[in-house]
């Protein structure tokens, strides 16, 4: 009981003097104006940058990229404060002997930084996990100044693999920093794209082909990242290099060929996004989006087709609006042999060029005019031909053939032309003769 007493005391009376030490002043006016500086600085920043001081942006180029840059702002002190503590960290000791207070400080705002990025831009739930059980607590450390000897008890726990050296502290750094590594290149690989996407001034193949590349540098360049994190390399690696490029390419050739494979697409543009797509088996739907590894056709049911890239190589497939999103279709039905197929024609291609989806008028080539002729003759009636051109496809949105059909029907029935039911003519054989007997014989 005497021991914690005295201590008590001990840590009381030293808790006095520094608290009563003319350093202790000097320290917290140090804080109080790297403080004071962040706060004008963070303020003229916010009133001196447009897209800081105005509302948050309206639709329009670059619109991702600018809201981005406006929920910066929430950053601009905390920032600041890190810095400013920093510098008064270094130089503070011109002026000041002891500075533990300063690094508190610069650990605390270090914290508030962590706190302030966490609440403005991360949403997913694992990642705030991270930094609020991982990047606070490493902050404490830092604050209470064991840091270095934490750091230093984690990389002597190690194993070493040839010329490669793992520590836990390498393990522990890389989880952290390549979640937040891949945490960050998700959203820049969306934002990047959708900024390349956006400009107006490129074609779509341009602005696909700008986006793939992207997409690739940026992983390329998070690759390069978590090997730095990981304490590798490249002379290291190159020791292995033939053996894991031999592992590579009998386990990825795949993942490759499908790489190569959208490369290849994307250059010599047989697709495009927005094309629709009718795949070798039958399945068919609208181009939206191209990755480094398939491409995902929309069917008009909502469904989404993921194909491969290197499908598109090694097989046949049919592209309907590649060059050309015009597209000819037909409508078969039968009529009468009684109908009078002179009128009926023309009743019919005033109808079906009435549709405002329809291709028609003078301007239009006459091999393009929706047109009726005779396809054959059927069994029970005369089998009718009607084609016409539209832009797009027929189906979804632009249900033109359905809409067709019923006009067709519609004026049909208006003037009185009969689409006939299914017809036979039975003829038995020698029931005539039979009757004839029976009728001439006479009773026994």
């Amino acid at each position: 009981m005497e021991t914690i007493t005295s201590t008590v005391a001990q840590w009381t009376e030293t808790a006095i003097a520094w608290f009563s030490s003319p350093q202790f002043y000097a320290q917290l006016a140090v804080i109080a104006a790297a403080v004071s500086l962040a706060w004008i600085a963070a303020a003229l920043l916010r009133t001196r940058i447009p897209l800081f001081r105005h509302a948050p942006p309206a639709d329009g180029p670059l619109h991702d990229l600018k809201q981005r840059l406006f929920d910066a702002r929430e950053l601009i002190f905390p920032i600041l404060c890190v810095v400013a503590l920093g510098l008064a960290r270094e130089f503070g000791g011109l002026l000041v002997d002891q500075l533990w207070l300063v690094r508190a400080a610069q650990g605390l705002a270090v914290v508030y930084l962590l706190f302030s990025f966490v609440t403005h831009f991360v949403k997913r739930p694992s990642i705030v996990a991270m930094v609020r059980w991982i990047g606070v607590h490493v902050a404490l450390l830092f604050v209470l100044g064991v840091l270095d000897d934490v750091t230093a008890y984690l990389d002597g726990i190690s194993v070493e693999v040839g010329n490669i050296r793992l520590s836990a502290f390498a393990i522990v750094r890389t989880l952290f920093f390549g979640a937040i590594l891949f945490w960050l290149g998700r959203i820049s690989k969306d934002t990047g794209k959708r900024v390349i996407r956006s400009r107006e001034e490129l074609d779509n193949d341009t602005r696909e082909i700008a986006a793939k590349l992207f997409e690739v540098g940026l992983y390329v360049v998070i690759a390069v990242l978590l090997l730095q994190v990981m304490g590798i390399n490249f002379t290291t690696l190159a020791v292995f290099g033939g053996a894991i490029g031999v592992g590579l390419g009998f386990g990825l050739q795949q993942i490759a060929a499908n790489f190569i494979s959208g490369i290849i697409i994307l250059l010599d543009r047989s697709i495009r996004i927005g094309d629709f797509i009718e795949l070798e088996d039958g399945r068919s739907g609208t181009l939206r989006e191209m990755t480094m590894r398939s491409a995902t056709l929309e069917t008009f049911d909502g469904k989404e087709i993921m194909v491969p890239n290197e499908r598109f190589i090694t097989t046949a497939f049919t592209n309907w609006t590649h060059s050309n999103k015009k597209q000819r279709y037909p409508i078969e039905f039968q009529v009468a042999y009684k109908t009078d197929l002179e009128k009926m024609f023309e009743i019919l291609r005033k109808v079906v060029a009435s549709h405002p989806k329809v291709l028609s008028g003078p301007d239009v080539p006459i091999e393009e005019r929706p047109d009726a002729e005779i396809a054959s003759f059927g069994d029970s009636g005369i089998n009718i031909l009607v084609e016409f051109w539209m832009e797009g496809i027929d189906d979804g949105e632009n249900r033109v053939g359905a809409d067709l059909l019923l006009m067709i029907w519609t004026a049909l029935k208006e003037n009185g032309i009969e689409i006939p039911f299914p017809q036979r003519e039975v003829q038995l054989l020698g029931q005539e003769g039979s009757s004839a007997n029976g009728r001439g014989a006479a009773p026994a």
